[in-house]
């Protein structure tokens, strides 16, 4: 029986910040991260966009604007300190017709409410940042930039074991039960006995709540984001990052132009349902996750609202064409010609029971566990911050 004071579930961004904020602020305090893949980082974490998000869309005052700001301050000192490559490149939101002007403009104020440097630009300054860009307006946001996630990652996971703590991957969860003083979980090692528990499982967070807390208020439906390359003849089309005006009514930002530190330009995503919570092709399918995410009302009443947008996504899924036409809404240049398939990711998205999306970072506690139960993006920039928070609230156990 293996008992470390702090068990943290996922091996992802999230449950490593967790781990590396706890050895700082409490290093007598020992602690393992179980991770069941083989290695670390190997979904939502290795497969975004390596954005370094400024927070100009999240509502003022709320989780994701908080950490977002400060994660990302948090996030420049890390890559600073421990030598990882990030660069300060700067982005464009584009309005490319007249009704998307008052949209905006709400995403200019808020960012200006969440204390992000930006300013309204015309199609001549558009031109001269991005020269390929279609737009009646935009907004630059000088602040944004880029970085491997995977990278911090790897520096994270080092340093922690540094500090004599365990990393073990290649372990599932089976089990959680919470006990007067302890909790017992088990899993495809054996069983750990640890006083603390905090769950970043991401895709299976829900999973893993409902062992030890239920009735749960959400569930985790995925979404798959499909991707394609621009070939290197046509990564001139993007110097740094280009953005539509998103739907305000979805926290999925759209179709975009994303060029990584690496300097290759991904073009998307779009947001499908995935048919697995690991459903990385449209051939990947698991059917009890299919199940779940059909039979769920909340899904069922989002779908029910929402089915032209969701029609929208999945044949931008199936025909590229589709998929062209909506990246030439904002760089006309671009054709099928240009692209080729980039691997894609899944997005962990919590659905209430009555059909809203959560579009805020979420906690669940209990009396021994702090659950991360929704951490999408901007989840990786912010992570250092998502950490220190709970961080916090599980130091409030310690007594």
């Amino acid at each position: 029986m293996k008992s470390p004071e702090v068990l943290i579930i996922g091996g992802g961004i999230i449950g490593l910040a967790c781990a590396y904020n706890l050895s700082k602020l409490y290093p007598q305090k020992s602690i393992t991260i179980l991770e069941k893949e083989e290695v670390l980082a190997a979904h939502q974490s290795g497969r975004n966009s390596g954005v370094l998000h400024a927070g100009i869309y999240y509502r003022p005052g709320s989780l994701k604007a908080i950490n977002c700001r400060r994660g990302k301050a948090a996030m420049e000192e890390f890559c600073a300190q421990e030598g990882i490559n990030y660069k300060i490149c700067g982005k464009v939101v584009v309005a490319v017709a007249a009704e998307q002007l008052a949209a905006l403009q709400s995403i200019y104020e808020r960012g200006r409410a969440n204390g992000v440097k930006c300013e309204f630009i015309g199609p001549a300054r558009l031109r001269e940042l991005e020269p390929h860009a279609a737009g009646i307006k935009a907004i630059h946001v000088p602040e944004t930039g880029m970085v491997d996630f995977s990278q911090v990652c790897s520096r994270l996971a080092d340093l922690i074991k540094a500090q004599g703590h365990q990393i073990l991957t290649g372990v599932r969860v089976t089990g959680l039960t919470e006990k007067s003083g302890e909790a017992l979980v088990e899993t495809t090692r054996g069983e750990f006995l640890p006083r603390y528990i905090i769950n970043c499982a991401g895709l299976y967070s829900d999973r893993v709540a409902a062992m030890s807390a239920k009735p749960l208020p959400w569930r985790i439906i995925p979404f798959r984001g499909e991707y394609y390359q621009l070939k290197p003849e046509a990564e001139k089309f993007c110097r740094t990052l280009i953005y539509p005006v998103p739907d305000p009514r979805f926290p999925f930002l759209g179709v975009h132009f994303t060029r990584k530190i690496t300097g290759e330009v991904k073009c998307g995503p779009n947001a499908v349902l995935a048919w697995a919570r690991e459903g990385y092709s449209k051939s990947d399918v698991n059917l009890r996750d299919l199940f779940a995410s059909l039979t769920y009302p909340g899904f069922a009443k989002i779908a029910a609202r929402y089915w032209r947008t969701g029609i929208g996504e999945m044949w931008r899924s199936f025909s590229k064409e589709a998929f062209v036409r909506a990246l030439q809404r904002l760089v006309p240049e671009v054709s099928a010609r240009h692209l080729r398939p980039y691997p894609s990711g899944i997005r962990a998205q919590a659905v209430t029971l009555n059909g809203r999306i959560l579009d805020d970072f979420a906690f669940l506690e209990t009396s021994r566990v702090v659950h991360v139960i929704n951490a999408p993006s901007p989840g990786a920039t912010a992570s250092l911050s998502i950490g220190r928070e709970v961080v916090a609230r599980l130091a409030q156990r310690f007594s």
